[in-house]
């Protein structure tokens, strides 16, 4: 793949438009069944916006949409987790309780190697004041109310990821609804490092390892490491 500077030739990233979805919702209410959204946070994607507007237009409670807040590994496990509900025969008001009450679970951490294509793609958030410091630091970046924020800072990579494996063991340790996974961007090496470190502090067998989605590596650039997991239900 060609490399690019963000400065010059950064790709953009587009949202499906509202008439993406109003025949697929045409379909699942003509056949009688109710449509469930669940979408990435609306903070960095266009989709609920669409996906919204395009329910406006039906004006019933049988398509309901969820902004989760979050993106990558925790926005496909609650797209897992919400089939097998909906195969255990939930209905779609249960069914969005039972996304939302996890969704406010969600943790999500990001080690990027540069902040430039965040700053560039507008979805940088809080952690704008870190541009132009980074021979300095290595960020840990969180989503926070699904927006880019800075969650702290070290002075290596190796303290970086010290304090993320600690950080996610802390949150997963004895928690059977954790659903960890760790996504990686043209950085293999890192991303099962810190998956091994993972796995000998955790017991957990396996769990996801997931190369992130074009839309994503778009507003992060190569390198990226991502993990994603629930806190325990209160």
């Amino acid at each position: 793949m060609r490399n690019f500077s963000p400065q010059k030739n950064l790709p953009g990233t587009s949202a499906p438009p509202p008439a993406f979805y109003t025949p697929i919702y045409e379909r699942i209410l003509d056949a009688g069944d109710s449509a469930q959204v669940i979408t990435p946070s609306a903070k960095v994607s266009g989709t609920f916006r669409s996906a919204t507007v395009a329910a406006d237009e039906f004006k019933t409670d049988r398509i309901q949409i969820i902004n989760t807040n979050t993106i990558a590994g925790n926005l496909g496990t609650l797209v897992l987790q919400a089939k097998e509900w909906v195969d255990q025969g939930l209905d779609i008001t249960e069914l969005s309780d039972r996304i939302r009450e996890m969704t406010s679970r969600e943790h999500t951490f990001f080690l990027v190697p540069t902040l430039e294509y965040l700053h560039k793609g507008g979805r940088i958030g809080g952690a704008t004041k870190l541009v132009g410091t980074l021979l300095q630091i290595v960020p840990i970046l969180t989503l926070q109310d699904g927006q880019v924020e800075v969650y702290d800072k070290a002075r290596s990579l190796k303290q970086a990821i010290t304090h993320l494996v600690d950080l996610t063991v802390s949150l997963c340790e004895n928690n059977s609804d954790a659903h960890l996974s760790v996504g990686q961007i043209d950085s293999p090496e890192l991303s099962t490092k810190i998956a091994t470190r993972l796995q000998e502090h955790l017991d957990i067998d396996s769990f996801p390892n997931f190369v992130a989605p074009p839309a994503i590596v778009v507003h992060t650039g190569p390198g990226l490491v991502v993990i994603s997991c629930f806190s325990k239900p209160e």
